[in-house]
């Protein structure tokens, strides 16, 4: 039950600073056809699980309790986009390249399919 309230508090607070970035972006850039404060917020939550991955790994330097609100928590809400790049990282440092790309490609296609039909759907009614 605690790692359930460790990666809700997580996700509570990288939700919140994503909306927060959102938010900034909307104010500052003029064009808003293009979800800026969206890509910051995917580029910024990739960089940080890259770095804080490679600081665990070679240093080890975090515990279980604390990957779980960083990864999970805090950048899962922040970007989901980050788990999905830092597993796509994964299998490619595993050498395993077909299924590093299949993560990107499937990950993307299936998401535009079914945000396409959870569009359509509601609006069919």
């Amino acid at each position: 039950m605690i790692e359930v309230l460790i990666v809700g508090t997580g996700g509570f607070i990288g939700s919140v600073l994503r909306y927060g970035l959102i938010q900034i972006f909307s104010q500052l850039l003029s064009y808003p056809n293009f979800p800026w404060g969206v890509l910051a917020a995917n580029i910024l939550g990739s960089l940080s699980i890259g770095v804080l991955a490679g600081l665990t790994e070679s240093r080890n330097m975090m515990s279980a309790e604390i990957r779980l609100f960083l990864f999970m928590g805090l950048l899962g809400g922040f970007t989901t986009f980050s788990s999905i790049t830092n597993d796509t990282l994964s299998l490619f440092r595993s050498s395993q390249f077909i299924l590093a790309f299949a993560n990107i490609g499937v990950t993307v296609f299936l998401g535009m399919i079914f945000v396409t039909l959870g569009y359509l759907l509601a609006r069919s009614n």
